[in-house]
């Protein structure tokens, strides 16, 4: 009998395959990994073709190290980066490389949308501000300054959607990850009329819509070639990244909140009836789960803050990690049992690539704010690891304040491996932190979604429950939390203060 799922993740760095079978154990998962372009500041690309690559090569790892025939693969789940432009000409080739949920070039679209329309009735009609990551502004700006690509398009897919392309024939995608392109009807789960219409788009150009546990075609032969999975496999429709995630922590009722500390951080909070935040400030978004919605805060860098840091800072801790075949990560962090909370001052803005919540900012900037001649190397590693939990602090804050019950944070992501890290989260928050069984985050929701579309449970919620175990626990220590209160309001106030300064010297850049 079929009973393994595989879920494929197609990521920022990398395209990650997991196997778990009926009862939720991962079997074997792997990860290869590709680049991202940069090709002016702040813009981000990647080529398609590239996940595709490195989407059958996972495939084939899992396959190999786990010993298992491809027709034992019951079903797939997708689940991938969001808010990517990719664009199909009618042959369903690549028109051009795919404008990344990252990049932030098409500020003047967003503004000229938002001006037409009326900020307030953007909300009403996707429930979202639009913003320069969103999928929308892209499909203009190439409109306006590559219209030669323009007058080519046949298909506007998302990341994960294209590897789906290729899998299966079929142009679908799911409802959650629909959610982020601001042309959809986030209230009423469908594609918005008046969002087409405005931006004189053909209809025919976008996907079929799924919820998320719903087969969406099966894998054709010439795939399956060149994947190894079995022909007529069935592929699920499964989730954009943050909704993917949030189902492989169980955060699918309200009251669980998921913090996810990958290369972008968020806290996603689930919600059973449709509302959206008066101003805009968090998305409002479908879930993975059918009939469900989320709230959801983002900040752009926050492991990708640290990576940052690596890179930039900690050239002799990667050559000793690598000679001594260890973690870099834990070399870097092991002198920060030193350094006292609060790094004697020193704080950081994880602005590295603009921000999103709660400060929508293309030109927002990475700051250290505090210096001084008594801090040496580990006191900015520290600041930054507080950085990102004051900045995942301000969309716990806009959670609150829109009244959703707080019953539990479960947090996941690689960042979530430092234990230091979570005891930051759990003061900042002032709110116990746990961690689950599921490590693996949105390709294991990926997965489990594909167990729900092919039967093996009989919702989101009840796969959640047979798979998802609670596995530790940190709780904030009081002192610590009060101490992280008093900066986490200097902090706050440092955006606004450097807000001018940020436009006028990306200006200068441009």
């Amino acid at each position: 009998m079929k009973d393994l799922f595989l879920g494929l993740d197609v990521g920022t760095t990398g395209a990650k395959a997991i196997l778990i079978n009926s009862a939720g154990k991962v079997l074997t998962s792997a990860t290869s990994a590709y680049s991202v372009n940069v090709p002016a500041p702040l813009w981000s690309e990647q080529n398609p073709e590239d996940w595709w690559t490195a989407s059958c090569q996972s495939c084939q790892q899992v396959l190999k190290a786990a010993g298992i025939a491809p027709d034992d693969i019951a079903g797939i789940g997708l689940t991938g980066q969001m808010h990517g432009l990719v664009l199909l000409g009618k042959a369903g080739n690549v028109l051009r490389p795919c404008i990344m949920w990252n990049d932030q070039r098409t500020m003047p679209q967003c503004e000229q949308i938002t001006c037409d329309l009326g900020y307030h009735r953007l909300l009403r009609l996707t429930g979202n501000a639009i913003l320069p990551g969103f999928t929308a502004s892209k499909i203009l700006w190439v409109k306006e300054n590559e219209p030669e690509i323009y007058v080519k398009i046949a298909h506007i897919l998302l990341p994960k959607d294209y590897v789906r392309y290729r899998l299966t024939g079929e142009f679908a995608t799911d409802l959650s990850d629909a959610s982020g392109m601001s042309l959809l009807d986030v209230g009423n789960r469908c594609w918005s009329a008046a969002m087409i219409r405005y931006l004189q788009l053909s209809p025919e150009w976008l996907p079929q819509l799924y919820e998320s546990p719903v087969i969406t075609g099966t894998v054709s032969k010439k795939a399956a070639l060149s994947s190894g999975l079995k022909e007529a496999t069935p592929v699920i429709a499964g989730g954009g990244d943050q909704a993917a995630g949030a189902v492989g922590c169980g955060a699918v009722r309200p009251g669980i909140l998921s913090v996810v500390l990958g290369t972008s951080g968020v806290v996603f909070a689930p919600v059973l009836d449709w509302r959206y935040e008066p101003e805009g400030k968090l998305h409002a978004f479908c879930h993975a789960t059918p009939g469900v919605w989320h709230f959801m805060g983002v900040t752009l860098s926050a492991a990708g803050s640290l990576r940052w840091y690596r890179d930039a800072f900690c050239q002799s801790e990667m050559r000793e990690a690598q000679k001594q075949k260890k973690d870099v990560y834990d070399r870097i962090l092991k002198p920060l049992s030193d350094i006292p909370a609060g790094s004697n001052g020193l704080l950081f803005l994880p602005y590295l690539t603009g921000e999103r919540t709660p400060w929508p900012d293309p030109h927002a900037r990475g700051v250290f704010f505090g210096i001084t001649n008594r801090h040496n190397k580990p006191h900015f590693t520290r600041a930054v690891l507080e950085g990102v939990a004051y900045s995942l602090n301000d969309c716990l804050q806009l959670i609150k304040q829109a009244n959703l019950p707080i019953e539990q944070i479960r947090v996941t992501g690689g960042g979530s491996k430092s234990v230091l890290w979570r005891q930051i989260l759990a003061n900042v928050f002032n709110t116990e932190i746990v961690t689950v069984s599921s490590a693996d985050g949105a390709p294991y929701g990926a997965a489990l979604l594909a167990g729900v579309g092919c039967g093996l449970y009989k919702s989101v919620e009840e796969a959640c429950d047979e798979t998802i175990k609670l596995t530790t626990r940190i709780t904030p220590q009081k002192q610590i939390s009060e101490l992280y209160d008093s900066y986490y309001q200097i902090y706050r106030n440092l955006y606004p203060a450097l807000k001018k300064q940020f436009e006028q010297s990306s200006l200068l850049l441009s």
